[in-house]
Protein backbone atom coordinates (compact mmCIF):
# COMPACT_ATOMS: atom_id res chain seq x y z
CA UNK A 1 0.00 0.00 0.00
CA UNK A 2 1.40 3.40 -0.95
CA UNK A 3 1.66 5.95 1.87
CA UNK A 4 -1.43 8.15 2.23
CA UNK A 5 -0.52 11.72 3.18
CA UNK A 6 -4.01 13.24 3.27
CA UNK A 7 -6.18 13.81 6.34
CA UNK A 8 -8.28 10.79 7.33
CA UNK A 9 -11.47 10.59 9.41
CA UNK A 10 -11.04 9.96 13.11
CA UNK A 11 -13.11 7.07 14.41
CA UNK A 12 -15.06 7.73 17.61
CA UNK A 13 -17.41 5.48 19.62
CA UNK A 14 -20.46 6.62 17.62
CA UNK A 15 -18.89 6.15 14.19
CA UNK A 16 -16.80 3.02 14.91
CA UNK A 17 -19.39 0.59 13.43
CA UNK A 18 -19.62 2.72 10.27
CA UNK A 19 -15.85 2.60 9.73
CA UNK A 20 -15.70 -1.11 10.57
CA UNK A 21 -18.35 -1.68 7.89
CA UNK A 22 -16.35 0.30 5.34
CA UNK A 23 -13.30 -1.87 6.05
CA UNK A 24 -15.52 -4.86 5.15
CA UNK A 25 -16.80 -3.10 1.98
CA UNK A 26 -20.23 -2.46 3.55
CA UNK A 27 -21.90 0.93 3.79
CA UNK A 28 -23.81 0.95 7.09
CA UNK A 29 -26.51 3.41 8.17
CA UNK A 30 -27.97 3.82 11.66
CA UNK A 31 -31.73 3.33 12.00
CA UNK A 32 -33.80 4.32 15.03
CA UNK A 33 -35.59 1.35 16.58
CA UNK A 34 -38.39 3.57 17.91
CA UNK A 35 -39.45 5.73 14.94
CA UNK A 36 -37.45 3.92 12.20
CA UNK A 37 -35.72 7.09 11.01
CA UNK A 38 -32.40 6.47 9.24
CA UNK A 39 -29.58 8.76 10.31
CA UNK A 40 -26.22 9.86 9.07
CA UNK A 41 -23.78 10.87 10.40
CA UNK A 42 -23.77 8.49 13.35
CA UNK A 43 -24.94 9.90 16.67
CA UNK A 44 -26.01 8.45 20.01
CA UNK A 45 -29.66 9.57 19.77
CA UNK A 46 -32.36 10.02 17.14
CA UNK A 47 -32.84 13.57 15.88
CA UNK A 48 -36.56 12.87 15.36
CA UNK A 49 -37.67 11.21 18.61
CA UNK A 50 -34.54 11.45 20.82
CA UNK A 51 -34.45 7.67 21.33
CA UNK A 52 -31.08 6.14 22.12
CA UNK A 53 -32.12 2.76 20.69
CA UNK A 54 -30.82 2.07 17.21
CA UNK A 55 -29.33 -0.56 14.94
CA UNK A 56 -26.93 -0.53 12.02
CA UNK A 57 -28.27 -1.72 8.65
CA UNK A 58 -26.44 -2.34 5.42
CA UNK A 59 -27.16 0.25 2.75
CA UNK A 60 -27.63 -0.68 -0.88
CA UNK A 61 -24.77 1.69 -1.64
CA UNK A 62 -26.88 3.29 -4.36
CA UNK A 63 -27.99 6.88 -4.51
CA UNK A 64 -28.07 10.02 -6.60
CA UNK A 65 -26.12 13.23 -6.79
CA UNK A 66 -27.82 16.04 -4.88
CA UNK A 67 -25.13 18.69 -5.34
CA UNK A 68 -21.43 18.83 -6.18
CA UNK A 69 -18.40 21.03 -6.68
CA UNK A 70 -15.36 20.48 -8.86
CA UNK A 71 -12.14 21.46 -7.11
CA UNK A 72 -9.57 23.00 -9.46
CA UNK A 73 -7.38 24.86 -6.96
CA UNK A 74 -5.86 22.47 -4.42
CA UNK A 75 -5.55 23.62 -0.82
CA UNK A 76 -3.10 22.81 0.60
CA UNK A 77 -1.28 22.58 -2.70
CA UNK A 78 1.46 20.26 -1.42
CA UNK A 79 -1.11 17.57 -0.57
CA UNK A 80 -3.78 17.83 -3.27
CA UNK A 81 -1.95 19.18 -6.36
CA UNK A 82 -1.90 15.78 -8.07
CA UNK A 83 -5.63 15.20 -7.54
CA UNK A 84 -7.20 18.17 -9.32
CA UNK A 85 -9.71 18.33 -10.69
CA UNK A 86 -11.70 16.26 -8.18
CA UNK A 87 -15.35 16.20 -7.18
CA UNK A 88 -16.84 16.63 -3.72
CA UNK A 89 -20.54 15.77 -3.72
CA UNK A 90 -23.60 15.37 -1.56
CA UNK A 91 -25.15 11.98 -2.26
CA UNK A 92 -28.77 11.11 -1.45
CA UNK A 93 -28.71 7.42 -0.54
CA UNK A 94 -31.73 5.20 -1.29
CA UNK A 95 -32.12 4.72 2.49
CA UNK A 96 -33.05 8.38 2.97
CA UNK A 97 -29.85 9.99 4.25
CA UNK A 98 -27.46 12.41 2.59
CA UNK A 99 -23.70 12.03 2.84
CA UNK A 100 -20.69 13.94 1.55
CA UNK A 101 -18.16 12.01 -0.48
CA UNK A 102 -16.15 12.10 -3.68
CA UNK A 103 -17.31 11.07 -7.12
CA UNK A 104 -14.66 9.10 -8.96
CA UNK A 105 -14.39 7.26 -12.25
CA UNK A 106 -15.86 9.87 -14.54
CA UNK A 107 -15.15 13.22 -16.14
CA UNK A 108 -16.18 15.95 -13.66
CA UNK A 109 -18.01 17.73 -16.50
CA UNK A 110 -20.24 14.65 -16.96
CA UNK A 111 -21.76 14.92 -13.47
CA UNK A 112 -25.33 16.16 -13.20
CA UNK A 113 -27.95 16.57 -10.51
CA UNK A 114 -29.89 13.36 -9.95
CA UNK A 115 -27.20 11.25 -11.61
CA UNK A 116 -27.35 7.67 -10.25
CA UNK A 117 -24.22 6.61 -8.35
CA UNK A 118 -23.02 3.61 -6.36
CA UNK A 119 -20.47 3.22 -3.61
CA UNK A 120 -16.91 2.09 -4.22
CA UNK A 121 -14.52 1.61 -1.32
CA UNK A 122 -10.89 2.72 -1.24
CA UNK A 123 -8.57 1.41 1.44
CA UNK A 124 -6.26 4.36 2.15
CA UNK A 125 -4.52 3.06 5.30
CA UNK A 126 -4.57 -0.23 7.15
CA UNK A 127 -7.25 1.25 9.45
CA UNK A 128 -9.25 3.51 7.10
CA UNK A 129 -11.35 2.57 4.09
CA UNK A 130 -13.24 5.47 2.49
CA UNK A 131 -16.62 5.21 0.77
CA UNK A 132 -16.57 7.03 -2.57
CA UNK A 133 -19.09 7.04 -5.37
CA UNK A 134 -18.90 6.36 -9.10
CA UNK A 135 -21.54 6.51 -11.82
CA UNK A 136 -23.93 3.59 -11.47
CA UNK A 137 -23.44 0.60 -13.72
CA UNK A 138 -26.97 -0.69 -13.01
CA UNK A 139 -29.25 -0.84 -16.01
Amino acid sequence: MTPYNKPVPVEDPDSAPFWAGCREQKLLVQHCLECRTPRYPARPYCHQCQSTHYEWRASSGRGSVYSWIVVHHPVPKEIYAGDVPYVVALIDLEEGVRMASNIIGCDPDAISGGMPVEVQFEQVTTAVTLPQFRPSTAA
